[in-house]
Parts: structure tokens; C-alpha cells; sequence
């Protein structure tokens, strides 16, 4: 009996280690499948929480965890290399981002043309035979660099040019110029995406140069020096590049001209101090008159109060008219009638 009893405990330790796959909550859980996510909206219970965090957090994330687990078991399964694969619905839960989501890559002036013109790209071989080397060489990467070495190591002067130029130099001149041209334009094509406008470029080469270039090259160069310009002589018939300014020329920020000019240094100190003693300050006469009234009025009113009288108002009381043109009062009989004179006072009785 006491083998039996001892295998039946063995027993019952072992399944207090795997628990049931049933949970029960209070408050249903809301399970987003398809983001393999679940929320719990049941309050945690404060007195197991202060006396056995560890315990309780990790329970409550076995039982919901368990339960996203049963709701997976339940989505229609397929075996895959010996595997079962349960297929997840699309989720419901919309996360937000940090920023936008990106739009499609803007296209390149070439892609434009060949979009327009229903151009395909075609796929080029990683590899080709080379008839003069006798063997399968890369059509690009750095061993293309190497095989065309081994195929040109010896190129033909043309008849036109110095018997004396190295012509690997000038493929090599020639090839790092392919390059920047493609650099340029791979700018600009950055530039057009951002809906913003390139900086007039200087001296792009005697080849590929034209008349306004070379005006726009002279006009940097000459713009390039400390007073922007302003003390470099001009060339005999030169001209101008038109619409140009500093700002336009020279990238970055605007540069400001020089204060530095033709007249003595001792000259301008003289000027600067004479304008600063001879200076005198600008008085308004009118402001002045108006406010001294001002204070006039205001000091009359306030002697007027103070001796407990009223002060006048423009708009009380008649207005008398200007004593000027008012009729004469008659002198009473003193003097004597001009003879022959009207006279405009009152009349006598």
C-alpha cells in the first residue's frame, strides 16, 4: 500500500506542474490573432502583487499567453516539412508609426523617356566569352577591370594626337569623367524629386561647354574673391551673365559685399568721426508747441480746481463771434454826425 501511495503522490507533483489549458477570467479577454496579440482588461490584484511580484506576474502571463494559444489551435492548420502551420487571419489592431508611410521612389529623367516611350530594360549576363582571352569573363564588377587590362595591354596612338601621351592615362581621364557626368546627373535627379532647384554650374569642359557657361564660369570666378567681386577688373569686350546674382552663383549662404572701398583709410575715419560731431538732433517743432500747450492747459485746470472754481468747456455757453466784424456801440451823443456818412448803429428816439 505504501508503493501505491507513493506512486499516486509521484503523480499528483507531477501534473501540479503542467496546468490545464482552461482559464477563467472575469472580463473576457480581447485576442487579436493575427497580430499574435492579447489585452487583458481585468484589474491586477493589489495584495498578491506587493507580496509576490514575480509569482503573480508570471501567472498572469502564463494564463494569457494560454489563452492566445488555444485561439490559435483553433485557425485551420497544414503540415510543412513536418511541422504543423496554423494560417493567421489578417490582424485588426492598427499600431501607428513613428512617421509616413513612404510613397513610391520617384522616377529618374531616363525612366520617364522610357516609360513614355515603352522601353524595356534588358537583362544583361553575368557573364560573356571573350574570343581574345579565350574564356568567360564578367560584363562588370572589378574583375571586368582586370580582364580588359589582360585583353588592351597595349592601345594605338592615333595619328592626330602627341606620339608622346600615355593613352592609358587619358582612358583613364576619360573614364573618371563618365563617372562624375553620372554623378551630376544622379544629383540632379535627387534635386527634381525634392521639387527644388540646382545652382547654376561653373566650367564644364571646352567640349561640352557653350557661350553662357563660359559667362556663368567667369562671373564664379570673379565673384569667388573676398569683396564678391567688386575690385576685379573686367576684360577687354567681356560681358555679363544675365540673371545671375551671388546667391545663385555660389551655393550656401548668401555672401555680403565687402565695406572695403577705394578712399583712404584715414579719409574714411575723418568722415565717420565729422558725421558723428556735426550730427544734431532732429527736433519737431510742432510736436514740441503742442505738448508745451498741453502742459499749459493742464497746469491752468489744475489751479483752477484747486481754487474751487469750473473749468471752461469748448462745448458749454454760446459762442461769441469774432469781435472784429460785431456792430459798433454808439458813442451817447459825443462828437458830432459826419455829414454826408451813413451810420449803422441803432437808431435814436
Amino acid at each position: 500500500m505504501d508503493v501505491v501511495k507513493e506512486v499516486l503522490e509521484k503523480h499528483q507533483k507531477d501534473l501540479e506542474k503542467y496546468k490545464p489549458i482552461t482559464v477563467e477570467k472575469h472580463l473576457e479577454c480581447r485576442v487579436d490573432v493575427g497580430m499574435m496579440l492579447i489585452s487583458d482588461p481585468n484589474d491586477l490584484n493589489e495584495q498578491e502583487l506587493k507580496e509576490n511580484r514575480a509569482t503573480y506576474l508570471l501567472q498572469l502571463t502564463r494564463d494569457n499567453t494560454q489563452l492566445l494559444i488555444n485561439d490559435i489551435w483553433q485557425l485551420p492548420t497544414e503540415r510543412v516539412d513536418e511541422c504543423i502551420v496554423a494560417k493567421l487571419p489578417p490582424p485588426t489592431t492598427i499600431l501607428p508609426r513613428l512617421r509616413k508611410v513612404p510613397g513610391p521612389k520617384p522616377l529618374t529623367k531616363w525612366e520617364k523617356f522610357a516609360k513614355e516611350k515603352g522601353l524595356t530594360k534588358k537583362k544583361k549576363d553575368k557573364k560573356v566569352y571573350d574570343e581574345v582571352l579565350d574564356k568567360w569573363v564578367p560584363t562588370y564588377g572589378f574583375k571586368r577591370s582586370e580582364s580588359e587590362k589582360q585583353k588592351e595591354w597595349v592601345l594605338e596612338v592615333p595619328q592626330n594626337a602627341d606620339p608622346m601621351t600615355d593613352m592609358f592615362q587619358e582612358k583613364i581621364d576619360l573614364r573618371n569623367e563618365k563617372v562624375a557626368k553620372n554623378e551630376i546627373k544622379r544629383m540632379k535627379n535627387i534635386v527634381r524629386a525634392k521639387k527644388d532647384q540646382v545652382p547654376r554650374s561653373g566650367y564644364l569642359g571646352a567640349e561640352v561647354a557653350s557661350s553662357s557657361n563660359f559667362l556663368t564660369a567667369a562671373t564664379v570666378a570673379k565673384s569667388s574673391t573676398a569683396s564678391v567681386g567688386k575690385f576685379q577688373e573686367k576684360l577687354r569686350n567681356e560681358k555679363e551673365a544675365r540673371g545671375i546674382g551671388v546667391k545663385e552663383l555660389i551655393p550656401g549662404a548668401k555672401r555680403k559685399a565687402s565695406h572695403i572701398s577705394d578712399q583712404p583709410e584715414s579719409e574714411a575715419n575723418l568722415d565717420l568721426i565729422k558725421s558723428v560731431l556735426n550730427k544734431k538732433p532732429k527736433v519737431d517743432i510742432e510736436k514740441a508747441v503742442s505738448l508745451q500747450k498741453q502742459e499749459n492747459r493742464i497746469e491752468r485746470e489744475s489751479i483752477v480746481k484747486a481754487a474751487g472754481g469750473k473749468t471752461k468747456s469748448k462745448k458749454g455757453g454760446k459762442r461769441k463771434g469774432n469781435r472784429q466784424f460785431a456792430a459798433k456801440k454808439p458813442k451817447g451823443g459825443r462828437g458830432q454826425k459826419a455829414v454826408g456818412k451813413k451810420s449803422f448803429g441803432r437808431k435814436r428816439r
